[in-house]
């Protein structure tokens, strides 16, 4: 097996003014557009569908939160049937998640008809406008499936904070969080290298000090601009670094419980850098982890004497944006049914111990570990 990385990141990435122009490159072209029903009703669709002027275009607006497969399947048969060149996907992750499923499923169908891949994204959180991963659901099974495929990263992504400028405080600090736990896990896991730490750490930079900005204030589009190239950056990141159990465990949390992603990722981080860091036992085979961990403490302007005492400042800051936002320490405090939780907890560690994003992790956890973490962060 060959023992080399590679970084080969593949979208073009728009910012700046007039963003939606980029759009009439599509003129005359049939457009396929994947989103959702909010979208569709509440001006977003409209401005997008403004600039694709002389395109015969499609609407599928039935994207919904962890889409399932049903929508993918339906998706993927009406765009089959109308052949589209370019799919634009407009939304948070779940529309952009699903379109990357539809338009995998189209391209398979006929391998030799390209399809340009267009992702605009509506809220700061999951990157997924240029990676290569996407997570769908079974909701009839409670299980949830994170599809990993090069083919999948979208060609163009479209970072215009306009379209996060009405998000809601708490939508804001959901998927902000998501965009800090998405660069701390790409920062440790074991393929980051010197390319991912550069867009990890230039994305947890502008998060720590522009997520409480943009969660007081919506109208501060600096703010929001900083966070939507956090959000893209971290994506970057760990597309070829990984991630590790705290998605792993959210995915699973989150299948069983239905609590929001980004809450979850947030109440999980204090234990599991702690964790990963070995601040209990001590174990040298943790001394690297701690010591990157520390790093991204110097990163954000935090009090670094020593390596330990950097990551005790760094889960301490984390828990200081939770309180800030209004986040319950543990899982218990999101509204979840705790006698439920806890019944649950062995099929969960068994969910997270298979998912994709756990074999990124530093510290190859045990399923007892991760019964272990799942007790303490749940409260």
């Amino acid at each position: 097996m060959p023992t080399f990385k590679s970084f080969s990141p593949r979208t073009e990435i728009v910012f700046g003014e007039g963003l939606l122009d980029r759009l009439q490159a599509y003129r005359g072209q049939k457009v396929g557009i994947v989103t959702d029903a909010f979208m569709a009703k509440s001006g977003p669709l409209d401005r997008v569908l403004a600039h694709l002027d002389g395109c015969e275009v499609k609407v599928f607006d039935e994207a919904i939160p962890e889409p399932p497969i049903a929508t993918v399947t339906k998706g993927a048969g009406i765009f089959a049937e109308f052949g589209p060149d370019v799919v634009v996907a407009l939304g948070g992750g779940s529309p952009i998640d699903a379109a990357k499923a539809i338009v995998a499923v189209v391209r398979s169908q006929d391998p030799s008809r390209t399809i340009r891949f267009v992702a605009i994204p509506t809220t700061s959180g999951t990157g997924s406008e240029v990676t290569a991963f996407a997570v769908i659901s079974d909701p009839d099974n409670g299980r949830k499936f994170p599809l990993i495929s090069r083919d999948m990263i979208p060609d163009v992504a479209i970072l215009d904070p306009e379209f996060v400028r009405t998000a809601p405080a708490k939508v804001t600090a959901d998927t902000g969080m998501d965009v800090i736990t998405h660069a701390i896990e790409a920062v440790v896991a074991v393929g980051a290298s010197n390319f991912t730490d550069a867009f990890a750490e230039k994305a947890l930079e502008l998060a720590f000090a522009n997520l409480p900005k943009a969660y007081a204030d919506g109208n501060d589009m600096a703010a929001r601009d900083a966070m939507h190239q956090a959000s893209c950056l971290a994506g970057l990141a760990f597309s070829d670094a990984g991630l590790g159990i705290n998605h792993g465990l959210a995915h699973a949390i989150g299948a069983r419980m239905h609590l929001v992603h980004g809450r979850i990722n947030a109440v999980l981080m204090p234990y599991v850098i702690a964790w990963n860091a070995g601040l209990e036992d001590d174990a040298p085979a943790c001394r690297e982890t701690l010591n990157r961990y520390a790093r991204i403490a110097v990163r954000i302007g935090l009090d670094v004497p020593s390596s330990r005492a950097g990551v005790i400042a760094l889960i301490r800051a984390i828990q200081g944006l939770n309180t800030r936002f209004s986040i319950a320490p543990t899982l218990r405090g999101l509204g979840m049914d705790h006698e439920e939780y806890r019944r649950a907890i062995p099929d969960i560690a068994t969910a997270a111990l298979a998912d994709a994003c756990t074999t990124g992790n530093p510290r190859r956890p045990t399923h007892a570990e991760l019964k272990m973490l799942l007790e303490r962060a749940g409260g």
